[in-house]
């Protein structure tokens, strides 16, 4: 069994963060480990308020986790602060797991900044370079970049862009565009177009936090980039094709599914 941690703000609501990576590397049948960055309350409408965990604590976490169960794995979620994203590069130096991936989460469904605008620059030039993937989605990508992404050549500009900043590759999710739902791998060499269909429904609560997930566990399994960040997208589309209409807002996708189904417990 594979051993994965997730570096991510825990989400109150159990849809999204902390929570919905540890679903994630559940369903994929590895053993799940965090370090919690901050807490949030949260809910399906809004994030009401942050709450960041101090940095010594972050370290404090990072410390006990890698001196006694090291991960295959490790995925970045949401750091808000300079300092704590300080405290996260230097230990990923010190500890230098084997797979890294870093999703820049900057700002809610609901348009609360979780990534603190002043720690953009922190963002890009400590931890990204560490990363084997990142996978913005457009909005974080044209802040990543500077420029705005309109068109599949806009994207195709700013995965070149990211890779300069250090990362092995990039997954630029186009979850955003209203033509298509086409992501963009990039590892500095080759692009590859993943087509991705449109599920109607608003219940897309965690889908970056899943997929960034989804990608980790299947790179700690062995799958070469292109093909585990296809089987990481046949995930998030079957979770949420079957999302949960949890609350009155963006409910949680349905990371369990496939599981529920072979226990004849899904429609």
């Amino acid at each position: 069994m594979k051993k994965l941690l997730t570096i991510a703000g825990s989400d109150s609501s159990g849809g999204a963060g902390i929570q919905a990576d540890m679903k994630t590397f559940s369903a994929h049948g590895c053993y799940a480990m965090s370090v919690i960055t901050a807490i949030t309350a949260q809910n399906t409408v809004a994030v009401k308020d942050v709450m960041d965990v101090p940095p010594e604590m972050v370290k404090a976490q990072m410390d006990a986790v890698f001196e006694d169960v090291f991960p295959d794995g490790v995925k970045v979620g949401m750091v808000s602060a300079i300092a704590t994203i300080a405290t996260i590069a230097e230990g990923l130096k010190k500890y230098s797991p084997k797979i890294l991936v870093v999703d820049p989460v900057m700002v809610s469904k609901s348009g609360y900044h979780l990534l603190r605008p002043e720690a953009v620059e922190t963002l890009r030039t400590e931890l990204l370079p560490l990363a084997d993937l990142i996978t913005p989605n457009i909005p974080e990508a044209e802040i990543l970049c500077g420029f705005a992404i309109e068109s599949k050549e806009d994207m195709l500009k700013a995965a070149e862009e990211m890779i300069k900043n250090g990362c092995k590759a990039v997954l630029l999710k186009g979850g955003h565009r209203t033509e298509d739902a086409d992501d963009l791998v990039f590892d500095g060499e080759v692009f590859h177009w993943l087509p991705g269909k449109r599920v109607k429904t608003q219940n897309t609560h965690g889908t970056g936090c899943t997929i960034s997930s989804a990608i980790t566990a299947n790179l700690a399994k062995g799958y070469p980039l292109p093909e585990a960040v296809r089987l990481a997208k046949e995930y998030i589309t079957m979770a949420i094709e079957h999302a949960l209409a949890i609350g009155s807002g963006c409910g949680p996708t349905h990371h369990f599914y496939q599981l529920w189904k072979k226990a004849g417990m899904a429609e």
